[in-house]
């Protein structure tokens, strides 16, 4: 079954900061929520895909990583964030797609090689537009590339969705209207090629020897080289050549207006024709990349 993108989690050391700068970038974004295994986040909601604002403010409560030889591990969410942070920094740190039945899922990352996690479920409150305090839930099957281990990724399936998705938070004055995709960068597009298939049930195909991509339900999932990626968006592909989450593209009708009111505040690549692409140097250690909503 193919999986539409469902969201990404940057990594911030500080909830608030990264909230205000997505604020001037024209998102609405969501207020804190709490995790009881030591992190905070605020959602930042397009329809069906949003960027999970996640900081890790209690270091102390992070369970570890539980290998078990007599069955499958246990993936720490905030484990694997916390060495992120201390690896790499700020930046993407991890890709999820979206799922509907999580033992499946298991199922087909364990028989392709790619898992041997637990299922996790949990449930948190969380506050709506109105301030109301409702419940939400989730679902998570995690996937492993053997070759990237600091490649974070699962599926996530809603328990409760009519709590989580909310009109009011997907209006934004940049006017984005949807995901367009993400950006990947690797050393070696290929070697990552079944791993990312298995991911999103679907295929990913060879544009160029430096750039493959995948159509999934809801936005496209793109892997390129580390040069190519600096070609094609003038700015610095995060690592040293191994897999990584680079960039966020998104859908906008406001890209001339938006464009201005970024470079009034520095905060945007000039050198790039037909796209705006906000910096890892403005952006947190991420990408953002807003394209003009096609006619």
């Amino acid at each position: 079954m193919r999986r539409g993108l469902d969201h990404v989690v940057h990594l911030v050391r500080d909830l608030d900061a990264a909230g205000e700068i997505y604020d001037l970038l024209g998102f609405t974004v969501g207020s804190r929520n709490r995790h009881p295994w030591g992190t905070e986040n605020r959602i930042v909601q397009t329809p069906g895909f949003f960027i999970e604002l996640l900081q890790i403010v209690d270091p102390e409560q992070v369970p570890p990583d539980q290998p078990r030889s007599d069955g499958d591990d246990f993936f720490s969410f905030g484990a694997f964030n916390k060495r992120f942070l201390e690896r790499h920094g700020e930046g993407l740190s991890m890709l999820v797609l979206e799922g509907s039945d999580p033992v499946a899922e298991k199922a087909a990352f364990d028989a392709a090689g790619f898992g041997g996690f637990e299922t996790f479920d949990f449930a948190r409150t969380a506050r709506r537009a109105d301030g109301q305090e409702v419940e939400v839930g989730f679902s998570l099957a995690f996937a492993r590339d053997p070759e990237a281990p600091d490649f974070g990724a699962f599926t996530c399936a809603q328990k409760l969705p009519e709590n989580f998705w909310s009109a009011d938070m997907q209006r934004h004055s940049n006017q984005v209207s949807a995901v367009a995709g993400v950006v990947l960068v690797a050393e070696v597009p290929s070697r990552h090629q079944a791993f990312l298939e298995t991911l999103s049930g679907g295929q990913v195909q060879r544009a160029l020897n430096e750039w493959f991509v995948g159509q999934t339900p809801r936005g496209s999932i793109d892997v390129m080289t580390p040069g190519l990626f600096t070609e094609r968006y003038g700015v610095p592909a995060p690592g040293t050549g191994e897999l990584r989450l680079a960039a966020v593209r998104f859908h906008t009708r406001g890209a001339p207006e938006l464009r201005r009111s970024l470079a009034a505040r520095r905060m945007v690549e000039e050198a790039i024709a037909g796209i705006i692409v906000v910096p890892p140097r403005a952006a947190l250690g991420a990408t953002l990349v807003f394209e003009l909503t096609p006619a």
